[in-house]
């Protein structure tokens, strides 16, 4: 992944104001939690005003019109999900306001964390663990093994 990229993309949600929680490989890596990840996960408040201050953030970091069409209309809709793919295609970003039934963004445990000059807004450990724990990829059992063990995490 291009981390340059990445942290332009949060440098530039911070600065519009979006309202968003990094989860999956990029937040293990927050926590120190070495994972290769080729996208970047993301839940966003689903408001429509949160999907316009997105808009403009990745409209300030990639030249794309393509970037117009992420709409309230599908973040909000019957599949919140939406993966954009910036033009240089180095990575992509998954963004989400709901996870299945399992998870909606004011379901979030979210903390804020350092990303070299930056201050993040990503998942707690615990929210990151609650996650993978019980999904059928053995990567993301992996992961939440990791995570329960790295931060004395319980099973509810």
């Amino acid at each position: 992944m291009d981390f340059a990229t990445v942290k332009s993309v949060l440098a530039a949600f911070e600065r519009e104001g979006v309202r968003y929680a990094i989860f999956g490989a990029a937040a293990l890596n927050l926590y120190g939690l070495a994972r290769f990840t080729e996208d970047l996960d993301v839940f966003l408040e689903p408001t429509a005003d949160n999907i316009a201050r997105l808009r403009r953030a990745l409209a300030s970091v990639f030249d794309d019109p393509s970037i117009e069409q992420i709409t309230a209309e599908d973040l909000l809709g019957e599949y919140p999900a939406v993966q954009y793919v910036p033009p240089a295609g180095t990575f992509h970003l998954d963004l989400l306001t709901r996870l299945g039934q399992a998870f909606a963004f004011g379901d979030l445990e979210v903390v804020r964390a350092p990303f070299e000059d930056l201050t993040v807004s990503v998942v707690s450990p615990r929210t990151l663990y609650r996650m993978k724990r019980d999904t059928v990829r053995l990567k993301d059992k992996a992961d939440a093994q990791l995570l329960k063990e790295r931060f004395h995490l319980e099973d509810p």
